[in-house]
């Protein structure tokens, strides 16, 4: 194994280039004062113990440190039995049918024990069952990651591969390019001479573009296997900790002390990228990771509705205690008065259960067999329905074709049943950016040279405000989706005069570039008026940047390694102006020019002398060189309103035209930069990058701040050369998904470890921000951060900042004016503290959309725990990364996207999709009909329950509270598993109140879920009374009929028997008839269920009456109630009238207050949507919720924008597109 120690030929110094994040500090001795890193003096202090002995597991092994080994799994061998028992019987419900199960074991039981004990042990074990399978799901995951192998030290210089979970704390590992870190490591070395190495960390953050680590210069040595036989050193630093962004410590290696920051460590699950291969030493293992201080123990939901539905259960259990202790008493009473009277009652043996010399102690027994013969008011089968049900609905959500992604062959994945029902309820979605709303593709659109615009194609928002502008569809009658569709035509006609030429004709676009204007290609740029500036544009784009070519030996094409896709497209689009990057050295970069189609290629050669890098306060970077003719320059690219304060005089000569053109570009949702440069003397040069230098080897807690001190010494005077346009590739269907979305009333935050500014842009990108929509950034200046008292500061800051924007919300007079939240991780830290976080949440609850920027998963998880306990409603978490886990499984409902990111997300979430826009349909079409579904088939079942146990009751009461039940033992067992068990299980499955095409049409009919029209109170207790009313209905009707009626010719009257099958037959009827009337989509199976289910029972009741066992049931059909005719007229009228009310209720809701679902069906029925389409459109636009937000809304600024300009100009205005 061992390496021969060549490193690439290209020896690069990267450090020389950098100027921030990436500066080799100077390192004290042990003898120093103390280390040189800020904070690193707490090393060995509290939170600051955990020791590291490199390379000698002989001193380590004792001090015990957590293995290598991780776990996301719910359960263990161990303790899945008593936790899974646990969460089956926190449903009130099965702790009742436990009590009864052992009761059934004793004399007062009505019923045989096993008939008890046999469905609670089914409906429990099948539900362990379903637990246990997801869970070993996620064991499976968990064995793959630590399985993996990674090359590590065994001794002597040699290293052999071992899998993950055996790494120990102290190891020294060899990591290759594209392998995932196997633990948090301390980089000692690297394919590249001055231990530089590039790492992605999109696992953790989010983030694409690459972070250059770099290793402390003592260890660069290091640099093969051999060199690591006599390696000794030893580590001390801070405690396992959350914090992505720090690290505090120091190096003790060959008698020196040496100070470690965020820069050397590289963490789990970020990936080595362009770097052949690095050393490092394993720092913090397993769960002591920082990304697994990140994650979170996976949570056990439960439903609101199931919630809700234990609350229902507890009054039920209420009801039937207190019927219980009336029935007892009036047992007891009984006892005591009448039975001694009753001598041909008299038992043969006196027991405990009818004693009249103690009425007390036999009502006591008397209340037992009470509560578990009125136990039908709560049924067992409810939960096993339920759990049917919400399979067979994960089953259809997993098999919904329109859900399947063609490009990966993934289809949506219900991983847990149990929250089918939450997906209609959802108030707030909590997004990750990257891999879920972007995928991360930049293209070079539009460019502003000059003061003269260049490109012709349009963005996706302009294209669609021109398609709705040509359908006169000012009110978006049009649905979005054909707005967005492929248009075939070559121009469209927004008004008479006026068209939108679409360029049908144009080349396949290239990746990264969908520019289309001749003017800029071919060379014919050379032609324009301002070709030197324009000369210089190109050259900016391709020299200003921090991008690494990658060749590919077999075609020959070069690939570019950029820190952020914005640079990508930047040097895709130069390449194909014909300025293409090729080639970094140390001090130079080197470009291919080809001015025209006629001259050949020219070679130059810049050579870098400062590169200032970008971050989120500079907002712009600058790159200083030198020109083959030896003169200076300094190109700076940045944020228009930063480039613009940096002109000189002579500089803004086309900064009217520009910030125009500027506008117009954000307008249509595009990214946009600003160009300019400067000639510099080489004296001012030298003399500025002497102060530069003494800056950047500075060492303290201001050093930040003489570099950005002296940046802006040199970025002024600039000469502004144009802007570009990029447009921010998102996922397919993102904006579309987004605007239904918010149509459907739905809130969305963002939630990303992106820099602020990218986030904004994708804002903007996605419509969540757009033009006229008011900012409210909320951030911590740098300059408090190094105050004495920093944190009392910047949380005095953070609240001034937090009043002030609600201020604003509140004093804001236009109803259509919209709010936009923007924060920091850094503010947000203290936003979420107790004493604040709820201002924030007051702030963010007024504002149309909100965006958290440089956020770690810990705070994704905090702000995803405070949306949700601080609204009080459901919320959604999506991402795709393992940095979204802890959000996924703090939110209500967690989904995962299974993108590039891997499978972290996708194994910790509830449901999974391949793309957001999925999204849409999962929540807006299955979670309204699963809401809707679950919500109709628990109040039925309350009903029905309720109209059948309460008879029981009723009959007792009649009879003297014997405990004597009217019904046959077989009659009441088959009741909710046989009769009436079907029926309820189609209506949870296939119950549509409108098609799924309809709920897209209507976005607004989601809303029903978040305000729980279908599972309030109101609809509760109106089940409840109708039950109850049912109950009284079936008893006394009956009663009445059957009372001292002659029911044959001959005379006979009907005993209880008789009785007992009659209100039995009408209860089915009543029941079957009443779902029947609920149900708004029949199929087949819905007719053969309701009307099989009645045919059931007559089949039985013929064949029970054939069997001896039936006793006072024999022949009960064919010679006793068939030959009757007041049996079949007493069915017909006690089946009328428990049913004939709901439908006059029904009746009148539909004609005098109809919901929404109703009047879209009345329309479907009547074929109003193809009769009268105005009524339809109109109908349609009402039916979304008014959003400030999405797409719709952004497409209205630009219909305004479109008309102004054609009041304007009139007909010779003409708008091209490129398709």
């Amino acid at each position: 194994m061992a390496r021969s120690g060549r490193r690439r030929r290209d020896r690069m110094r990267w450090s020389n280039l950098y100027t921030f994040s990436c500066f080799r500090a100077q390192h004290g001795h042990a003898g120093d004062a103390g280390p040189s890193s800020d904070g690193a003096g707490a090393v060995g202090g509290p939170g600051f113990s955990r020791v590291v002995y490199c390379n000698n597991a002989a001193l380590q092994k004792p001090l015990k440190y957590v293995t290598n080994y991780i776990t996301t799994t719910k359960y263990n061998i161990i303790t899945f039995f008593p936790k899974a028992i646990f969460e089956q019987f926190r449903r009130v419900a099965n702790l009742y049918f436990l009590l009864t199960a052992i009761l059934s074991l004793t004399p007062v039981c009505p019923f045989s024990a096993v008939s008890m004990i046999a469905p609670l042990a089914f409906v429990v074990g099948l539900s362990m069952m379903k637990e246990g399978l997801e869970d070993w799901r996620r064991f499976i995951q968990d064995m793959k990651v630590n399985n993996r192998k990674v090359s590590v030290h065994k001794g002597d210089g040699e290293f052999d591969y071992r899998h993950w979970k055996d790494l120990c704390v102290g190891d020294v590992v060899r990591v290759e390019k594209d392998q995932f870190f196997p633990a948090d490591l301390l980089l000692l070395s690297s394919s590249y001479e001055d231990g530089i190495c590039y790492v992605e960390t999109m696992n953790l953050d989010g983030e694409t573009n690459l972070k250059v680590k770099r290793s402390l210069e003592v260890t660069l040595p290091l640099e093969e296997d051999e060199s690591f036989k006599d390696f000794q050193a030893v580590i001390r630093c801070e405690d396992p900790n959350p914090s992505l962004y720090t690290f505090t410590g120091n190096f003790e290696y060959e008698r020196q002390v040496y100070a470690l920051d965020p820069s050397q460590i590289l963490l789990r699950d970020s990936k080595l990228r362009n770097t052949a291969f690095i050393y490092g030493v394993v720092i913090f293992t397993g769960h002591d990771s920082k990304v697994m201080q990140n994650s979170t123990e996976s949570p056990s939901k439960r439903s609101r509705i199931e919630k809700k539905m234990d609350l229902i259960i507890y009054i039920l259990f209420t009801v039937l205690v207190l019927i219980s202790i009336i029935s007892s008493v009036g047992f007891a009473v009984r006892i005591k008065f009448d039975l001694p009277n009753w001598w041909y009652l008299q038992p043969q043996k006196s027991n405990k259960l009818d004693d009249p010399s103690r009425p007390a102690l036999s009502g006591i027994f008397h209340l037992i067999t009470a509560l578990i013969l009125y136990g039908y008011l709560i049924p067992i089968s409810l939960y096993v329905s339920i759990e049917l049900v919400k399979v067979l609905q994960a089953h259809f959500i997993n098999q919904d074709i329109h859900m399947f992604d063609e490009e990966t062959g993934n289809t949506a994945q219900a991983r847990t049943s149990n929250l089918n029902e939450e997906l209609g309820q959802v108030h707030t979605i909590l997004s990750d950016k990257t891999g879920t709303l972007t995928c991360n593709q930049m293209d070079f659109l539009k460019c502003s040279i000059a003061g003269v615009s260049y490109g012709v194609g349009s963005s996706e928002v302009e294209l669609a405000a021109a398609k709705q502008m040509a359908s006169g569809a000012d009110d978006h009658d049009i649905p979005l989706q054909d707005i967005w569709e492929e248009n075939n035509e070559d121009e469209i006609e927004l008004v008479e005069g006026v068209t939108f030429s679409v360029g049908n004709n144009r080349k396949p676009s290239i990746k990264g570039f969908s520019f289309q204007d001749d003017r800029l290609r071919q060379g014919n740029w050379t032609k324009e008026p301002n070709s030197s500036t324009i000369l210089l544009f190109f050259r900016i784009l391709a020299l200003c940047h921090t991008a690494i070519p990658e060749i590919n030996e077999a075609t020959g094409s070069i690939a570019y390694e950029a820190e952020s896709p914005d640079e990508g497209a930047f040097l895709v689009a130069a390449r194909e102006f014909g300025f293409e990057f090729f080639k970094r050295t140390q001090s130079s970069v080197f470009v291919r020019e080809k001015h025209t189609s006629s001259e050949g290629t020219i070679e130059r050669e810049f050579k870098i002398l400062n590169l200032l890098e970008f971050n989120s306060k500079r907002k712009r970077m600058t790159v200083i060189l030198q020109d083959e003719d030896g003169q200076i320059l300094l190109f700076c690219k940045g944020a228009d309103s930063i480039i613009f304060d940096r002109l000189a005089k002579n500089g803004r000569m086309y900064e009217v035209d520009t910030t125009r053109h500027l506008n117009e570009y954000g307008e249509a949702g595009l990214r946009t930069l600003a160009l300019s440069y400067r000639v510099l003397d080489e004296s001012e040069y030298s003399s500025w990058n002497a102060e530069f230098l003494k800056a950047k080897t500075s060492i303290g807690p201001d050093r930040e701040l003489q570099l950005e001190r002296v940046s802006e010494l040199i970025e002024r005077e600039l000469i502004l050369v144009g802007a570009t346009a990029v447009e921010d590739k998102l996922q397919k269907g993102v904006p579309q998904c987004i605007d239904r979305l918010a149509q459907a009333g739905l809130k969305i935050w963002v939630l990303t470890g992106d820099k602020m500014e990218t986030a904004i842009n994708i804002g903007y990108a996605c419509s969540l921000l757009r033009q006229g929509m008011k900012q409210i950034c909320l951030s911590i200046p740098t300059g408090e951060q190094v105050a004495q008292d920093a944190k009392k500061v910047a949380k005095e800051s953070l609240l001034s900042q937090i009043a002030n924007g609600s201020q604003m919300v509140k004093l804001e007079k236009d109803p259509d004016a919209a709010f936009a939240l923007v924060i920091d991780g850094k503010a947000l830290a203290f936003a979420l503290e107790d004493d604040m976080k709820h201002m924030f949440l007051n702030l963010a609850i007024e504002c149309a959309s909100v965006i958290c920027c440089r956020v770690s998963p810990k705070q994704k998880a905090l702000v995803t725990r405070l949306v949700k306990e601080g609204i009080g409603q459901t919320t959604l978490a999506v991402g795709d990364g393992a940095n979204d886990v802890g959000m996924i499984q703090e939110a209500d409902i967690g989904v995962g996207i299974s993108g590039v990111e891997g499978m972290q997300a996708v194994m910790a979430s509830d449901f999974s999709i391949s793309q957001f826009r999925f999204l849409e349909r999962l929540l807006v079409v299955h979670g309204h009909w699963c809401y809707k579904r679950i919500a109709q088939m628990i109040c039925y079942f309350f009903y029905k329950n309720i109209a059948f146990g309460l008879t029981i009751f009723y009959f007792e009461a009649f009879a003297g509270f014997s405990g004597q039940s009217v019904y046959d033992d077989w009659f009441m067992l088959l009741f909710n598993v046989v009769l009436t068990s079907l029926p309820v299980i189609s209506l949870g499955v296939f119950e549509q109140d409108v098609s799924s095409e309809i709920c897209l049409q209507f976005p607004a009919l989601y809303q029903q879920g978040p305000k729980n029209l279908f599972f309030d109170w109101y609809r509760i207790l109106g089940w409840m009374g109708n039950g109850l009313y049912s109950s009284l209905a079936i008893f006394f009707l009956n009663l009445c009929i059957f009372y001292d009626q002659a029911i044959h010719a001959g005379g006979q009257t009907a005993d209880m028997a008789a009785v007992g099958t009659a209100m039995f037959t009408c209860i089915i009827w009543a029941v079957n008839m009443q779902i029947a009337l609920t149900m708004s989509h029949f199929t087949w199976i819905q007719h053969l269920f309701v009307w099989g289910s009645i045919t059931t029972w007559y089949i039985f009741i013929l064949a029970y009456g054939m069997t001896l066992r039936s006793r006072d049931n024999y022949q009960i059909l064919l010679e006793v109630l068939g030959p009757a005719p007041i049996y079949w007229a007493a069915t017909l009228l006690v089946t009328a009238a428990c049913n004939i009310p709901y439908l006059i209720h029904i009746s009148y809701q539909r004609s005098c207050k109809p919901l929404d679902h109703h009047v879209i069906q009345e329309i479907k029925y009547l074929k109003k949507d193809v009769e009268d389409q105005t009524m339809w459109k109109r109908e349609r636009s009402k039916a979304r919720q008014k959003t400030k937000i999405g797409f719709t809304a952004r497409v209205d600024a630009k219909i305004k924008q479109i008309k102004g300009k054609l009041h304007k100009k009139g007909p010779s205005l003409t708008i091209h597109t490129v398709s």
